[in-house]
């Protein structure tokens, strides 16, 4: 099975559009990248994928690796806009100039503040689970693993430690369930930013892999960011 190795700020995927992947061939092919993304049906404006995780699970979403499949998608047929499939869920996406690709991720449902593990927590669904917790983001190595495998949440949950700038900026490290820390994630942007501004409006995710940039308006999300094969 061949692969492509792509970006987006640092969160690394290998690409294949062979499908047929076993969790015990992702467990011998990921090496070090944060997941396989496996194109599993195609046409010329839209994909469908399976997102694995480096333990062998699947993402119901990732908003790095469906960018990423979707800048995949342009380069090969030319469309400057494309539907990325996962699951139930649907993507669009469209090319900006620079590399960089908007999406629109849909609803986002951010959920009541409670105290989890000692921790005060926000739990936000953007079609997978998060745990946002406002503090010190060098303490994710700690809260990351702690909340991941919390009795709280049976499925697992991802996890991101954020502070507040200022009014539209945040930095924030993640810990994503069934691959540890990561450099940034797409899909934790929009929780962060959904956790942190109520209000709504443009956020500034800076995560260490680099920024993406979040728009609410409601309760939908539209992300964007980078992606390219390295």
């Amino acid at each position: 099975m061949s692969y492509s190795r792509w970006q987006a700020q640092g969160n690394v995927y290998l690409l294949t559009a062979e499908p047929g992947l076993t969790a015990a061939r992702v467990l011998r092919d990921v090496g070090d990248a944060d997941g396989i993304l496996e194109v599993v049906s195609s046409g010329q404006d839209w994909a469908e994928i399976l997102i694995w995780n480096p333990d062998g699970s699947t993402a119901e979403l990732s908003g790095n690796g469906t960018r990423i499949a979707a800048r995949w998608l342009a380069e090969r047929t030319g469309a400057e806009s494309v539907r990325i499939r996962v699951g139930p869920r649907e993507v669009v996406a469209r090319m900006l100039p620079d590399g960089l690709v908007e999406q629109d991720m849909g609803e986002v449902a951010v959920y009541e503040r409670e105290r989890v593990a000692g921790l005060d927590v926000t739990s936000v669904s953007v079609g997978n689970p998060h745990a946002v917790v406002v503090g010190d983001p060098d303490d994710i190595q700690l809260i990351g693993p702690l909340l991941e495998t919390h009795p709280r949440f049976p499925n697992r949950t991802n996890v991101q430690v954020a502070r507040v700038d200022g009014p539209g900026r945040v930095t924030a490290r993640v810990w994503e369930r069934g691959a540890g820390e990561t450099a940034s994630s797409g899909t934790s942007a929009v929780a962060v930013a959904a956790a942190t501004h109520p209000e709504g409006g443009e956020v500034v995710v800076t995560f260490p892999g680099g920024d993406l940039t979040v728009r609410l308006e409601g309760r939908r999300a539209f992300l964007t960011g980078p992606a390219e094969r390295v």
